[in-house]
């Protein structure tokens, strides 16, 4: 028996793989490569979906996101990671020694959180339980975790008491990402992160809105802020011109992160 269910994870392990690999999959190419039944590949994505890992549909599975779902924190860190690189660099290079940072759940924030040693001494301040474990031992860095309820599908702390803690704080720099922005709005799927989004972007002298080309022109099912919001929006430079310039119009002051830069 025993050996049967340790099988039985190590299939299901390799079905998330295989669709976070891919995006997404059908039950009958999941069936046929894990050379099990269809019925046996619903009951392991309502398991996989339980965990957060991936979304069900009908006829199959995806780790994409959608207008209403976040993708799973496993599949956004292998997503537009050259340009994440990018903006990390510039982000940081705004960032003043000697302040403090609050960054939120992205995977563009956690490629922040990778170069902040560039910019230390800072005190930093986070839910994100990967970005905590990597900047704890970080030389120069005063690490501060906001709790909350704890949340595998974005690896972060969410809730009433993640808010009520970023509301007791005030930060020179604020950083944040969202799912999509429009030319005034930045948008995400889920009300949980943007609760925890919005008292982030009160808490900011200054706020920093960092996203990839991918997030443009696009809508999500909840409004985070107006773009006015923030003082500073940093994309990458495989970003359209025409959808730059349109930020540009409103007035916002636009940043461009050169991809493959050092």
């Amino acid at each position: 028996m025993k050996s049967r269910a340790a099988g039985g994870a190590t299939r299901r392990q390799a079905m998330a793989e295989h669709v976070l690999r891919q995006g997404s999959a059908s039950m009958t190419e999941l069936a046929e490569t894990f050379g099990v039944s269809v019925m046996t590949v619903h009951r392991d994505l309502d398991l996989l979906e339980s965990q957060g890992m991936v979304r069900k549909y009908r006829g199959g599975a995806s780790a994409q996101a959608s207008s209403i779902f976040e993708s799973n924190i496993a599949y956004r860190k292998t997503a537009q990671t050259a340009e994440k690189e990018a903006i990390a660099r510039h982000v940081v290079g705004l960032i003043e020694p000697g302040s403090s940072v609050m960054l939120d759940d992205s995977t563009t924030a956690l490629a922040v959180a990778r170069h902040l040693d560039e910019a230390a001494p800072l005190t930093v301040v986070t839910n994100f339980l990967e970005a905590i474990k990597l900047l704890a031992p970080m030389p120069g860095i005063r690490l501060m975790a906001l709790g909350g309820e704890y949340y595998p599908t974005h690896d972060s702390f969410l809730g009433v008491a993640c808010v009520d803690a970023v509301e007791a704080m005030n930060t020179d720099t604020v950083v944040v990402s969202t799912s999509a922005i429009s030319d005034r709005h930045a948008f995400h799927q889920e009300q949980e992160i943007v609760l925890v989004k919005r008292a982030m972007v009160a808490a900011g002298t200054r706020c920093i809105l960092a996203v990839d080309h991918t997030k443009l022109d696009r809508v999500a099912l909840h409004r985070v802020a107006p773009l006015d919001a923030f003082d500073v929006i940093v994309v990458d430079s495989n970003a359209p011109p025409e959808a730059v310039q349109r930020l540009r119009d409103r007035h916002h002051r636009v940043d461009i992160a050169q991809v493959g830069e050092a």
